[in-house]
C-alpha cells in the first residue's frame, strides 16, 4: 500500500503531533508499506526555520524508509495569527506541487483545515482517492475558546474549510470520544469516527532516575520539581502557574520548571520578573532524545488547560509523562477526556482549571507523600504500555487504511 501524509507537523519539529506522525510513518513502513510524508522544513513552535533549512524550496529525503519531503515556509512571529496563516498557505502551495504526479493509494491528512485545506482538495478531491482525516482539535471550536477567532466571518469561514475535509473523508480520526459532539454538530455522522488513542515511544520514554544530565546541567539537583515541558502557548492559562508558584514561595525546596517556546513565553517571564519569583525558571526547547531526562528530572508533571478548552483538545503530552513513570497533576474542567483518564486509570491528581490555590495545595500533597507519587507514576506507565504503544497505532492505522481504500471502492 502507498501512503500518502499531508499535515505541517513531523520530526524534527516540536509540535504535540509531530512525533505521532513520525512514529506512525515508521511504523507503517515496517508493516511494509511504503510511506510519503508532505510536511514543513522544521519551525515550530518559535516560527522560526534554522537555517540549515534555509535556501530552497523543497527538501527530500529518506528517513527510516520514509519518504520525506519538507516545504519552505518563511520564518515568522506565530504569535500573530495572520502571519501563520501566511506559514500556512505556503506549505499549501508549495505541498500541492511537490506532490504533482505522485503515486498513492490513500490519504492520511492532519487537520485543521487552515492549514492542508488545499492538498487535500488537490490529492483527494480532485484526485478522487480515499482518505483519513485526523482530528487532534476539534476547530472552529478550540479557536473560539481561546479568543483567537473572534469575529463570526472568521469562525464561519474556518468551519467551512474543516467542514469541507471532514464531508470528503473517507474515515474521520478522533484521539478522544470528547471530539464526538462537536464534530457532529460539524455533520460528521457517528458512525464516520473511529477513535485511535494518541501513542507514545515506551522505549524512547521510560521512567529514569531523577537524577541525571539534564537535572545538573539546569541545577535542579536537591529541588522537588514541578514541570511543565511542552507549547508555551495561549490555550492552557500558564500565568496560573506562576500563580502558585508564588503562593508556595515560602517553600524554597520547590522549584517550578518551564521547558519548552511558543507565543506566551515572553509574557510568562515578563509576569514572572513582575512577581519576583525566583523558584520559577524557564529552560528553552529541548532536542527530542534529550526528553527522556527532562520528564526524569519531575518529581510531579502538569497538564493544563483553560476553562472551557479541554473538551475540544486532549494534550499528548498526558501520555508522555505517563510513560516517563512521574505522577501528573491536571488542571482541566471536570469530566472531559484528560480528567476522566487520570482518574480511571489513578496516574494523577485533577484539580479545578484556574485555581492556583488548588494547583498549590495538590502539589503540596504530593510532594510530603513520595509513596503517593511513586504508586500514580507506577500505575500511568503501565496503562501507557497496555494501551499506547506506537505498535498498537500503526496496527491500528493499517487496519483504517485498508477499509478507507475498501469503502471507497465501494461507494464508486
Amino acid at each position: 500500500m502507498n501512503v500518502l501524509i499531508i499535515g505541517t507537523m513531523y520530526e524534527p519539529d516540536l509540535g504535540p503531533s509531530a512525533p505521532l506522525f513520525t512514529m506512525l510513518s515508521k511504523g507503517l513502513v515496517k508493516r511494509g508499506h511504503h510511506v510519503t510524508v508532505i510536511t514543513t522544513v522544521p519551525h515550530y513552535p518559535s516560527g522560526q526555520v534554522p537555517t540549515e533549512f534555509r535556501g530552497k524550496l523543497i527538501w527530500r529525503s529518506s528517513e527510516y524508509g520514509v519518504e520525506v519531503i519538507r516545504i519552505w515556509v518563511p520564518s515568522l512571529n506565530r504569535k500573530h495569527l495572520a502571519l501563520r496563516l501566511v506559514q500556512f498557505l505556503c506549505y499549501q502551495l508549495g505541498a500541492t506541487i511537490a506532490g504533482i504526479g505522485k503515486k498513492y493509494d490513500v490519504v492520511l491528512a492532519g487537520n485543521s483545515a487552515l492549514s492542508v485545506w488545499l492538498p487535500f482538495f488537490w490529492f483527494v478531491v480532485l484526485r478522487k482517492k480515499p482518505a483519513i482525516y485526523s482530528v487532534y482539535d476539534v476547530y472552529p471550536d478550540i479557536g473560539v475558546n481561546l479568543g483567537i477567532f473572534r469575529y463570526k466571518p472568521v469562525i464561519m469561514a474556518v468551519s467551512s474549510l474543516e467542514r469541507f475535509c471532514l464531508t470528503h473523508a473517507t474515515i474521520v480520526h478522533i484521539i478522544s470520544d470528547s471530539f464526538r459532539q462537536g464534530l457532529s454538530a460539524l455533520g460528521v455522522p457517528d458512525s464516520k469516527m473511529v477513535l485511535v488513542d494518541v501513542w507514545v515511544d515506551t522505549e524512547l520514554i521510560r521512567p529514569l532516575a531523577k537524577e541525571n544530565s539534564f537535572q545538573l546541567e539546569n541545577t535542579l539537583n536537591g529541588q522537588f520539581v514541578v514541570l511543565y515541558a511542552g507549547n508555551l502557548g495561549f490555550s492552557q492559562g500558564l500565568e496560573h502557574i506562576l500563580t502558585a508558584a508564588e503562593i508556595l514561595a515560602d517553600h524554597k525546596d520547590i522549584q517550578f520548571v518551564f521547558v519548552g517556546d511558543g507565543a506566551g513565553r515572553e509574557y510568562l517571564q515578563s509576569q514572572s520578573r513582575q512577581q519576583q519569583l525566583i523558584n520559577v525558571q524557564f529552560i528553552p526547547f529541548q532536542p527530542r532524545e534529550k526528553l527522556p531526562e527532562v520528564l526524569a528530572s519531575a518529581d510531579v508533571s502538569l497538564v493544563i488547560l483553560r476553562q472551557d478548552v479541554g473538551s475540544a483538545s486532549l494534550p499528548s503530552k498526558t501520555f508522555s509523562i505517563m510513560a516517563s513513570g512521574r505522577p501528573i497533576l491536571v488542571s482541566v474542567d471536570e469530566d472531559n477526556e484528560t480528567f476522566n483518564l487520570i482518574n480511571s486509570t489513578e496516574a494523577g491528581l485533577c484539580v479545578p482549571p484556574e485555581d492556583p490555590s488548588k494547583l498549590a495545595e495538590a502539589i503540596l500533597t504530593l510532594k510530603n507523600n513520595k509513596a503517593l507519587r511513586e504508586r500514580l507514576g507506577r500505575n500511568g506507565r503501565i496503562w501507557v504500555e497496555q494501551h499506547h504503544s506506537p505498535q498498537f497505532a500503526a496496527e491500528q492505522f493499517e487496519k483504517l487504511l485498508f477499509e478507507a481504500i475498501s469503502s471507497y471502492k465501494i461507494r464508486q
